[in-house]
């Protein structure tokens, strides 16, 4: 049996996190300010031990915000060129936070691009896999992770919130899958992580669509896996449970998050970086021999 190590004192640790500060101080900010959006909860820190990640190139779908946000930092911290889009929708708020992320995955000294498109429209799809490719000089991980809500009893659902949900969050991840497949395929490598959601395998109220898009990512999961498997490359999915970020806090009532909360074995929300820690992970060679698995990171919500 190994025998524990003495746990520093607070001053040690007080010192060690000052010295990091010193030697990486964009990294630190970056972190700081994803990490800010969890208020309340235990602060995760990030994933930090990937050298196998550094020089490769990734597409994170839906990167400027919450989750996506906090992966396309996380790859960017260990060195990994990133291309990201966005959708616009007119109003400039999403472009400005768009511009922003893009300024601080620059501040780590990466390749950046930083685009509109549509996840939906499958040229725009094509054009903007292409390009990114060429400008961060190849192409290793794909994750997606864009994704939209529109909630409604079964009932009161219409075409229009159905196939919105549903061509974003399955569609528009089949179109990516597809654009990137060939690139993976010739180099006879890849990692593709699609985020899914804890309601793909338990449903609640006046989300059909949602839920079923969710599901639906999680076949197109395990189909992929078999069929890009031969080609050395490896595709998973994570489900996030609730996880705190500035969309879910304006959408969800307090109380179904409050509920969410004594719900989880943990009792507590997740942060984006709970999550993007994971897909890290997954998109490392320590992750080489999983593939067609769903990791929850849901504190124990689906217990």
């Amino acid at each position: 049996m190994s025998r524990r190590q003495p746990e520093a004192s607070a001053s040690e640790g007080r010192a060690r996190r000052e010295d990091q500060l010193v030697a990486e101080p964009q990294v630190h900010r970056a972190v700081e300010q994803l990490l800010d959006e969890v208020k309340g909860d235990p602060k995760t820190q990030p994933l930090r031990l990937l050298d196998d990640l550094r020089g490769k190139g990734a597409i994170v779908t839906g990167g400027s915000t919450g989750i996506g946000r906090a992966i396309a930092l996380g790859c960017a911290c260990n060195g990994v060129h990133v291309a990201f889009n966005y959708l616009d929708d007119g109003s400039g708020t999403a472009r400005s936070e768009a511009e922003e992320t893009a300024r601080e995955l620059r501040e780590l000294e990466v390749k950046v691009v930083c685009r509109p498109c549509d996840v939906r429209d499958a040229a725009a799809v094509g054009a903007f896999v292409e390009e990114a490719v060429q400008v961060i000089g190849g192409l290793h991980i794909l994750v997606n992770n864009a994704g939209t809500a529109d909630d409604s009893a079964l009932w009161r659902m219409t075409d229009e919130q159905w196939a919105n949900v549903l061509d974003t969050n399955l569609t528009g991840a089949f179109h990516f899958i597809r654009a990137v497949a060939p690139h993976f395929r010739r180099q006879e490598y890849g990692k593709i992580v699609n985020v899914s959601s804890v309601h793909a395998v338990r449903g609640d109220f006046g989300i059909s669509n949602y839920t079923a898009s969710k599901a639906g990512l999680l076949g197109l999961t395990r189909s992929a896996a078999i069929e890009l498997g031969p080609s050395n490359v490896n595709v998973n999915a994570v489900a996030p449970g609730y996880i705190r970020t500035t969309h879910l806090t304006e959408m969800v009532p307090q109380d179904v998050l409050d509920r969410a909360r004594e719900r989880s074995a943990l009792q507590r929300l997740g942060g984006p970086q709970d999550v993007a820690n994971v897909v890290l992970f997954l998109c490392t060679e320590a992750a080489r021999h999983l593939t067609g698995v769903v990791i929850p990171v849901d504190g124990g919500y689906l217990i």
